[in-house]
Protein backbone atom coordinates (compact mmCIF):
# COMPACT_ATOMS: atom_id res chain seq x y z
CA UNK A 1 0.00 0.00 0.00
CA UNK A 2 1.20 3.48 -0.82
CA UNK A 3 2.42 5.43 2.18
CA UNK A 4 0.21 8.23 3.51
CA UNK A 5 2.19 10.87 5.37
CA UNK A 6 0.32 13.92 6.62
CA UNK A 7 1.24 17.25 8.13
CA UNK A 8 -1.64 18.34 10.39
CA UNK A 9 -2.10 22.03 11.27
CA UNK A 10 -4.51 23.27 13.96
CA UNK A 11 -4.11 26.90 15.13
CA UNK A 12 -5.69 28.21 18.33
CA UNK A 13 -5.88 31.72 19.73
CA UNK A 14 -2.34 31.68 21.21
CA UNK A 15 -0.97 28.37 19.96
CA UNK A 16 -0.52 26.29 16.83
CA UNK A 17 -0.69 22.52 17.12
CA UNK A 18 1.41 20.63 14.61
CA UNK A 19 1.51 16.87 14.02
CA UNK A 20 3.03 14.52 11.49
CA UNK A 21 1.20 11.24 10.88
CA UNK A 22 2.82 8.41 8.95
CA UNK A 23 0.38 5.71 7.83
CA UNK A 24 -2.04 6.56 10.63
CA UNK A 25 0.56 6.78 13.40
CA UNK A 26 1.50 10.12 14.92
CA UNK A 27 5.28 10.40 14.85
CA UNK A 28 5.70 14.06 15.84
CA UNK A 29 3.55 16.52 17.77
CA UNK A 30 4.31 20.03 18.95
CA UNK A 31 2.19 22.74 20.51
CA UNK A 32 3.76 26.00 19.38
CA UNK A 33 2.90 28.64 21.99
CA UNK A 34 2.67 32.30 20.92
CA UNK A 35 2.78 35.08 23.47
CA UNK A 36 -0.20 37.38 23.85
CA UNK A 37 2.15 40.29 23.11
CA UNK A 38 3.12 38.76 19.78
CA UNK A 39 -0.50 38.03 18.80
CA UNK A 40 -1.69 41.52 19.76
CA UNK A 41 0.54 43.04 17.07
CA UNK A 42 -1.90 41.87 14.42
CA UNK A 43 -5.20 43.62 13.80
CA UNK A 44 -6.85 40.72 11.95
CA UNK A 45 -6.45 36.99 12.34
CA UNK A 46 -5.29 36.59 8.74
CA UNK A 47 -2.49 39.10 9.32
CA UNK A 48 -0.82 36.44 11.46
CA UNK A 49 -0.31 34.08 8.51
CA UNK A 50 3.37 34.86 7.71
CA UNK A 51 4.35 34.79 11.39
CA UNK A 52 2.59 31.50 12.15
CA UNK A 53 3.75 29.87 8.89
CA UNK A 54 7.36 30.73 9.80
CA UNK A 55 6.86 29.08 13.20
CA UNK A 56 5.53 25.91 11.57
CA UNK A 57 8.41 25.77 9.10
CA UNK A 58 10.89 26.36 11.91
CA UNK A 59 9.53 23.35 13.78
CA UNK A 60 9.73 21.15 10.68
CA UNK A 61 13.33 22.23 10.20
CA UNK A 62 14.17 21.48 13.84
CA UNK A 63 12.92 17.90 13.57
CA UNK A 64 14.74 17.48 10.23
CA UNK A 65 11.62 16.11 8.60
CA UNK A 66 11.90 15.30 4.90
CA UNK A 67 8.99 17.32 3.47
CA UNK A 68 9.20 15.42 0.18
CA UNK A 69 7.70 12.44 2.07
CA UNK A 70 4.43 14.29 2.69
CA UNK A 71 1.36 13.05 0.83
CA UNK A 72 -0.95 15.92 1.82
CA UNK A 73 -1.63 18.54 4.47
CA UNK A 74 -4.67 18.30 6.76
CA UNK A 75 -5.93 21.66 8.05
CA UNK A 76 -8.50 22.67 10.64
CA UNK A 77 -11.48 24.27 8.90
CA UNK A 78 -11.80 28.01 9.55
CA UNK A 79 -14.29 30.87 9.32
CA UNK A 80 -16.06 29.98 6.09
CA UNK A 81 -19.74 30.46 5.33
CA UNK A 82 -21.79 27.32 6.08
CA UNK A 83 -20.29 24.20 4.45
CA UNK A 84 -20.90 20.46 4.35
CA UNK A 85 -19.26 18.09 6.83
CA UNK A 86 -16.41 15.94 5.60
CA UNK A 87 -13.46 16.93 3.44
CA UNK A 88 -12.86 19.88 1.15
CA UNK A 89 -9.79 20.44 -0.98
CA UNK A 90 -8.31 23.84 -0.20
CA UNK A 91 -8.38 25.94 -3.38
CA UNK A 92 -7.95 29.56 -4.47
CA UNK A 93 -11.64 30.32 -3.93
CA UNK A 94 -11.54 29.10 -0.32
CA UNK A 95 -8.41 31.13 0.36
CA UNK A 96 -10.02 34.25 -1.13
CA UNK A 97 -13.05 33.89 1.14
CA UNK A 98 -10.94 33.27 4.25
CA UNK A 99 -8.79 36.32 3.52
CA UNK A 100 -11.44 38.79 2.43
CA UNK A 101 -14.91 37.56 3.49
CA UNK A 102 -14.50 35.35 6.58
CA UNK A 103 -17.62 34.57 8.58
CA UNK A 104 -15.77 35.48 11.79
CA UNK A 105 -12.39 36.03 13.39
CA UNK A 106 -11.17 32.61 14.54
CA UNK A 107 -7.57 31.40 14.60
CA UNK A 108 -8.53 28.14 12.86
CA UNK A 109 -8.79 30.20 9.66
CA UNK A 110 -5.00 30.31 9.59
CA UNK A 111 -4.70 26.55 9.07
CA UNK A 112 -5.81 26.54 5.43
CA UNK A 113 -3.86 29.72 4.67
CA UNK A 114 -0.63 28.21 6.03
CA UNK A 115 -1.26 24.71 4.72
CA UNK A 116 -2.12 25.87 1.19
CA UNK A 117 1.10 27.84 0.87
CA UNK A 118 3.24 24.93 2.06
CA UNK A 119 1.32 22.42 -0.07
CA UNK A 120 1.71 24.43 -3.27
CA UNK A 121 5.44 24.70 -2.68
CA UNK A 122 5.63 20.90 -2.29
CA UNK A 123 3.29 20.12 -5.19
CA UNK A 124 0.74 18.35 -3.01
CA UNK A 125 -2.83 19.12 -1.86
CA UNK A 126 -4.16 20.62 1.35
CA UNK A 127 -7.56 19.72 2.78
CA UNK A 128 -9.90 20.73 5.58
CA UNK A 129 -12.19 18.26 7.37
CA UNK A 130 -15.37 18.75 9.42
CA UNK A 131 -14.88 22.51 9.50
CA UNK A 132 -16.14 24.76 12.31
CA UNK A 133 -19.02 26.01 10.16
CA UNK A 134 -20.10 22.59 8.85
CA UNK A 135 -23.89 22.67 8.75
CA UNK A 136 -26.15 19.62 9.03
CA UNK A 137 -28.87 21.38 11.02
CA UNK A 138 -32.51 20.52 10.45
CA UNK A 139 -34.99 23.18 9.31
CA UNK A 140 -36.91 23.51 12.58
CA UNK A 141 -34.05 24.82 14.77
CA UNK A 142 -33.04 27.32 12.06
CA UNK A 143 -36.02 29.51 12.98
CA UNK A 144 -34.43 32.03 15.32
CA UNK A 145 -37.45 34.18 16.13
CA UNK A 146 -36.24 37.08 13.99
CA UNK A 147 -36.02 36.60 10.19
CA UNK A 148 -33.18 39.12 10.01
CA UNK A 149 -30.98 37.12 12.39
CA UNK A 150 -30.08 33.70 11.05
CA UNK A 151 -29.47 30.78 13.40
CA UNK A 152 -26.12 29.29 12.40
CA UNK A 153 -24.62 25.86 12.90
CA UNK A 154 -21.21 26.59 14.34
CA UNK A 155 -19.17 24.87 16.98
CA UNK A 156 -16.65 22.19 17.77
CA UNK A 157 -17.79 19.98 14.89
CA UNK A 158 -14.49 18.19 14.30
CA UNK A 159 -13.89 17.08 17.89
CA UNK A 160 -17.47 16.21 18.80
CA UNK A 161 -18.02 14.04 15.73
CA UNK A 162 -14.77 12.21 16.48
CA UNK A 163 -15.75 11.71 20.13
CA UNK A 164 -19.25 10.60 19.10
CA UNK A 165 -17.72 7.85 16.96
CA UNK A 166 -15.41 6.86 19.83
CA UNK A 167 -18.35 6.58 22.25
CA UNK A 168 -20.39 4.53 19.79
CA UNK A 169 -17.53 2.09 19.39
CA UNK A 170 -17.27 1.59 23.18
CA UNK A 171 -20.92 0.47 23.35
CA UNK A 172 -20.75 -1.66 20.21
CA UNK A 173 -22.99 0.58 18.13
CA UNK A 174 -22.60 2.66 14.98
CA UNK A 175 -22.48 6.43 15.45
CA UNK A 176 -25.24 6.65 12.82
CA UNK A 177 -27.59 4.57 15.01
CA UNK A 178 -27.53 6.83 18.06
CA UNK A 179 -28.98 10.05 19.43
CA UNK A 180 -26.15 11.69 21.35
CA UNK A 181 -25.73 14.99 23.17
CA UNK A 182 -22.11 16.10 22.85
CA UNK A 183 -20.83 18.90 25.09
CA UNK A 184 -17.48 20.41 24.11
CA UNK A 185 -15.97 22.46 26.93
CA UNK A 186 -13.21 24.98 26.42
CA UNK A 187 -12.94 28.75 26.10
CA UNK A 188 -16.38 28.35 24.57
CA UNK A 189 -18.92 25.63 25.29
CA UNK A 190 -21.00 24.18 22.46
CA UNK A 191 -23.72 21.55 22.92
CA UNK A 192 -24.68 19.51 19.88
CA UNK A 193 -27.51 17.07 19.21
CA UNK A 194 -25.99 14.29 17.12
CA UNK A 195 -29.07 12.59 15.71
CA UNK A 196 -28.32 9.36 13.84
CA UNK A 197 -24.91 10.61 12.72
CA UNK A 198 -26.02 14.16 11.86
CA UNK A 199 -25.68 17.29 14.01
CA UNK A 200 -29.37 18.12 13.76
CA UNK A 201 -29.27 21.01 16.26
CA UNK A 202 -26.56 22.85 18.14
CA UNK A 203 -26.33 25.42 20.90
CA UNK A 204 -23.27 27.32 19.81
CA UNK A 205 -20.82 29.08 22.09
CA UNK A 206 -22.61 32.31 21.13
CA UNK A 207 -26.28 31.47 21.69
CA UNK A 208 -26.03 28.80 24.38
CA UNK A 209 -24.33 28.71 27.76
CA UNK A 210 -21.86 31.19 29.16
CA UNK A 211 -18.35 29.74 29.35
CA UNK A 212 -14.84 30.80 30.35
CA UNK A 213 -14.65 33.35 27.49
CA UNK A 214 -18.17 33.62 26.02
CA UNK A 215 -21.24 35.42 27.31
CA UNK A 216 -23.65 32.95 25.72
CA UNK A 217 -27.31 33.84 25.16
CA UNK A 218 -28.14 37.33 26.43
CA UNK A 219 -31.40 39.25 27.04
CA UNK A 220 -32.10 40.77 23.62
CA UNK A 221 -33.46 44.18 24.67
CA UNK A 222 -30.66 44.65 27.19
CA UNK A 223 -28.10 43.82 24.50
CA UNK A 224 -29.78 46.20 22.03
CA UNK A 225 -29.61 49.03 24.59
CA UNK A 226 -25.93 48.32 25.18
CA UNK A 227 -25.19 48.35 21.45
CA UNK A 228 -26.98 51.68 20.90
CA UNK A 229 -25.74 53.38 24.07
CA UNK A 230 -22.95 55.10 22.15
CA UNK A 231 -20.47 54.03 24.80
CA UNK A 232 -18.98 51.08 22.91
CA UNK A 233 -17.75 50.26 19.41
CA UNK A 234 -18.79 47.15 17.54
CA UNK A 235 -15.40 45.57 18.25
CA UNK A 236 -15.73 46.31 21.97
CA UNK A 237 -19.20 44.77 22.18
CA UNK A 238 -18.04 41.76 20.15
CA UNK A 239 -15.22 41.23 22.64
CA UNK A 240 -17.70 41.38 25.54
CA UNK A 241 -19.61 38.41 24.17
CA UNK A 242 -16.77 36.48 22.55
CA UNK A 243 -13.34 36.50 24.14
CA UNK A 244 -13.96 38.57 27.26
CA UNK A 245 -17.36 37.28 28.33
CA UNK A 246 -18.42 34.60 30.78
CA UNK A 247 -16.02 33.79 33.61
CA UNK A 248 -13.54 36.32 32.22
CA UNK A 249 -16.08 39.15 32.53
CA UNK A 250 -17.30 38.21 36.00
CA UNK A 251 -14.09 36.91 37.59
CA UNK A 252 -11.24 38.32 35.51
CA UNK A 253 -9.90 34.92 34.43
CA UNK A 254 -10.67 32.24 31.85
CA UNK A 255 -8.81 29.59 33.87
CA UNK A 256 -11.30 27.16 35.42
CA UNK A 257 -8.59 25.82 37.73
CA UNK A 258 -8.09 29.27 39.21
CA UNK A 259 -11.84 29.73 39.68
CA UNK A 260 -12.13 26.38 41.43
CA UNK A 261 -9.26 27.24 43.74
CA UNK A 262 -11.02 30.47 44.70
CA UNK A 263 -14.16 28.47 45.46
CA UNK A 264 -12.22 26.06 47.65
CA UNK A 265 -10.79 29.04 49.51
CA UNK A 266 -14.28 30.30 50.28
CA UNK A 267 -14.99 32.80 47.47
CA UNK A 268 -18.80 32.66 47.41
CA UNK A 269 -19.15 34.96 44.38
CA UNK A 270 -16.79 32.78 42.32
CA UNK A 271 -18.92 29.81 43.35
CA UNK A 272 -22.12 31.54 42.24
CA UNK A 273 -20.74 32.46 38.80
CA UNK A 274 -19.21 29.00 38.27
CA UNK A 275 -22.46 27.30 39.26
CA UNK A 276 -24.32 29.57 36.82
CA UNK A 277 -22.12 28.28 33.98
CA UNK A 278 -22.88 24.68 34.96
CA UNK A 279 -26.58 25.48 35.41
CA UNK A 280 -26.78 26.94 31.90
CA UNK A 281 -24.89 23.97 30.45
CA UNK A 282 -27.37 21.60 32.09
CA UNK A 283 -30.31 23.60 30.69
CA UNK A 284 -28.79 23.29 27.22
CA UNK A 285 -28.48 19.52 27.57
CA UNK A 286 -32.08 19.33 28.77
CA UNK A 287 -33.33 21.42 25.88
CA UNK A 288 -31.66 19.19 23.30
CA UNK A 289 -32.95 16.08 25.07
CA UNK A 290 -36.45 17.53 24.63
CA UNK A 291 -35.72 18.04 20.91
CA UNK A 292 -35.59 14.23 20.48
CA UNK A 293 -38.47 13.54 22.87
CA UNK A 294 -36.06 12.31 25.53
CA UNK A 295 -34.77 9.50 23.28
CA UNK A 296 -31.12 10.00 24.24
CA UNK A 297 -28.53 7.23 23.86
CA UNK A 298 -25.66 9.11 25.45
CA UNK A 299 -24.51 12.37 27.03
CA UNK A 300 -20.80 12.87 26.46
CA UNK A 301 -18.66 15.64 27.93
CA UNK A 302 -15.39 16.38 26.18
CA UNK A 303 -12.86 19.21 25.91
CA UNK A 304 -10.54 20.68 28.50
CA UNK A 305 -13.01 21.35 31.33
CA UNK A 306 -14.04 17.69 31.21
CA UNK A 307 -10.87 17.08 33.27
CA UNK A 308 -12.45 18.96 36.20
CA UNK A 309 -13.96 16.73 38.87
CA UNK A 310 -15.88 19.69 40.30
CA UNK A 311 -17.47 20.63 36.97
CA UNK A 312 -18.38 17.05 36.08
CA UNK A 313 -19.80 16.13 39.49
CA UNK A 314 -22.01 19.24 39.60
CA UNK A 315 -23.18 18.77 36.02
CA UNK A 316 -23.98 15.08 36.50
CA UNK A 317 -26.32 15.87 39.39
CA UNK A 318 -28.42 18.04 37.09
CA UNK A 319 -28.63 15.87 33.96
CA UNK A 320 -28.19 12.20 34.80
CA UNK A 321 -31.95 11.77 35.12
CA UNK A 322 -31.89 11.98 31.31
CA UNK A 323 -29.04 9.50 30.73
CA UNK A 324 -25.77 8.55 32.46
CA UNK A 325 -22.94 10.91 31.56
CA UNK A 326 -19.79 9.68 29.82
CA UNK A 327 -16.64 11.79 30.17
CA UNK A 328 -14.03 11.75 27.40
CA UNK A 329 -11.66 14.58 28.39
CA UNK A 330 -9.45 16.57 26.07
CA UNK A 331 -9.80 16.88 22.33
CA UNK A 332 -9.01 14.62 19.40
CA UNK A 333 -8.85 17.13 16.59
CA UNK A 334 -5.42 16.15 15.29
CA UNK A 335 -6.38 12.48 15.14
CA UNK A 336 -9.73 13.31 13.54
CA UNK A 337 -8.11 15.46 10.86
CA UNK A 338 -5.53 12.79 10.06
CA UNK A 339 -8.12 10.01 9.98
CA UNK A 340 -10.51 11.98 7.76
CA UNK A 341 -7.92 12.90 5.16
CA UNK A 342 -6.47 9.39 5.25
CA UNK A 343 -9.93 8.08 4.28
CA UNK A 344 -9.98 10.57 1.39
CA UNK A 345 -6.57 9.50 0.15
CA UNK A 346 -7.56 5.84 0.37
CA UNK A 347 -10.64 6.53 -1.73
CA UNK A 348 -13.05 5.75 1.11
CA UNK A 349 -14.40 9.32 1.07
CA UNK A 350 -14.50 12.01 -1.60
CA UNK A 351 -13.28 15.55 -0.96
CA UNK A 352 -15.48 18.36 -2.23
CA UNK A 353 -14.21 21.25 -4.32
CA UNK A 354 -14.98 24.48 -2.44
CA UNK A 355 -17.36 26.91 -4.14
CA UNK A 356 -18.45 30.05 -2.31
CA UNK A 357 -22.00 29.95 -3.64
CA UNK A 358 -22.50 26.21 -3.27
CA UNK A 359 -26.00 25.46 -1.91
CA UNK A 360 -26.03 23.22 1.15
CA UNK A 361 -29.45 21.74 0.45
Amino acid sequence: MKEINLLVINPGSTSTKISVFENGTEVYRKNLVHSAGEIEKYKKITDQTPFRKAEVEKFLTEIHYDLSKLTAIACRGGSLPPIHTGAYEVNDEMIDVLKHRPSGQHASTLAALIGYEIARKLGIKAYIYDGNTADEMEDLPRISGCPLVEKLSMGHILNTKAVGRMYAETIGKAYEELNLILVHTGGGISIGLHKKGVIADIMTDEDGTMSPERAGALPSIGMAKLCFSGDYTFDEVSAMVRGKGGLTAYLGTNDVREVEQRILEGDAYAGLVYDAMIYQTAKGIGALAAAVNGEVDGIIITGGIANSEMFISKLKKRVEFIHPVTVIPGEYEMEALAAGITRVLKGEETARQYREQEPLR
